[in-house]
């Protein structure tokens, strides 16, 4: 058997030796390796707008991975569905959609808060100053002007008219329509609706100019809550574990960072970047931005944030109760940040348990 070692297959013997170690020691845990992992991660924007990976990158937080642009959207639902399907590699909605592809058995998983409702950061319910519309039941028969259906908004406006006292056939009879948010004031001037969703930068312009005000706020109907998560497709997520806890823990710092930051200097940041990106837009609303509303520390995700939804989905008759467990729709495993600037090992709250 001596004569058959030689010195090259001595080498050849040593090295499968030491793969195989690298694959037991590994185990079943071992999603792809780190070389192999994608760097570039496809997404949509949204006209006008920076979204918060959008600028995690240009601040140089995503590290070695890079985003790239295919379009924009203005549905929440529409984004995540993309991201279900392998369009885009991440998609963000409201929390209540994430629950209602989740129930539809798609392959995704929520990873970090992007967005939520705050004091500076809220939607509100705009009727004309001389509209007869005071109170929930005036909005029986009404068109009311929103971004999308089945998403934030139609779910304040349920939550609104059933704590007011109004039954579901009531409900029903206020109706929601589709009106891209960039058309929704002229809409509304227009009486071709007789409410209009506004938000952020397009709320704070429409009030500007005058003639409206608010019949309620999200904000008022529920205070500081994280609203929408950022979702990625379960495959991509065992593929792909550092290139996602990358670009997680970017969104997290980002977070913070414009949490902690003067907002003159964040909205100079978010301008510099609609500048650069060169998609023939302009940049004078983004002088209105005031806060991404995120609520929990570095968008972290806990149970509450989408249990409200279960509930109110199963009410509306959307899902089955207790078709869908919380716990089993996000995960903070990939979200590093630390408040001194160096990652830790972040809670591993997920599908598979807290």
């Amino acid at each position: 058997m001596s004569t058959l070692i030689t010195p090259s297959s001595r080498r050849q013997f040593l090295t499968l030796l030491g793969l195989s170690a690298v694959a037991v020691s590994c185990g079943s845990g071992c999603s792809g390796a780190a070389k192999d992992q994608t760097k570039t991660l496809r997404y949509q924007g949204w006209a006008g707008s920076v979204i918060l990976p959008e600028l995690a990158e240009d601040l140089g937080f995503l590290e070695d991975v890079k985003l790239k642009w295919v379009g924009n959207t203005i549905s929440g639902p529409q984004d995540i569905q993309s991201a279900a399907t392998g369009q885009v590699d991440f998609g963000g909605a409201f929390n209540g959609a994430v629950v209602k592809l989740a129930a539809r058995k798609a392959p995704i998983t929520a990873v970090i808060s992007y967005y939520g409702v705050d004091k500076a950061a809220y939607n509100g319910f705009y009727v004309l100053k001389d509209s007869p519309i005071r109170s929930a039941r005036d909005l029986i028969g009404k068109k009311v002007g929103m971004n999308t259906l089945g998403a934030h908004s139609e779910a304040m406006l349920d939550i609104y008219l059933q704590r007011h006292g109004l039954s579901q056939a009531d409900i029903k009879k206020a109706e929601p329509l589709v009106v891209p948010p960039v058309n929704t004031e002229q809409s509304l001037r227009q009486k071709q609706i007789q409410v209009g969703v506004l938000g952020d930068i397009l709320r704070d312009k429409a009030l500007q100019t005058g003639g409206i005000r608010p019949l309620f706020t999200d904000y008022q109907l529920l205070g500081d809550f994280s609203a929408g998560t950022y979702v990625l497709n379960d495959r991509f997520l065992k593929e792909n574990p550092d290139t996602a806890r990358t670009f997680v823990t970017g969104v997290a710092r980002a977070i913070e960072w414009a949490r902690a930051t003067p907002r003159d200097e964040v909205i100079a940041r978010q301008v510099e970047i609609v500048k650069k990106r060169g998609r023939n837009e302009g940049t004078a609303p983004l002088k209105y931005w005031k806060s991404f509303g995120v609520a929990e520390t570095a968008g972290r995700i806990t149970d509450k944030e989408f249990q409200l939804w279960i509930d109110w989905l199963a009410e509306r008759g959307d899902i089955e109760k207790d078709q869908v467990k919380a716990s089993d729709l996000y995960t903070n495993e990939f979200n590093a940040y630390s408040r001194k600037g160096k990652p830790h090992v972040a809670e591993s709250t997920s599908k598979s348990g807290s």
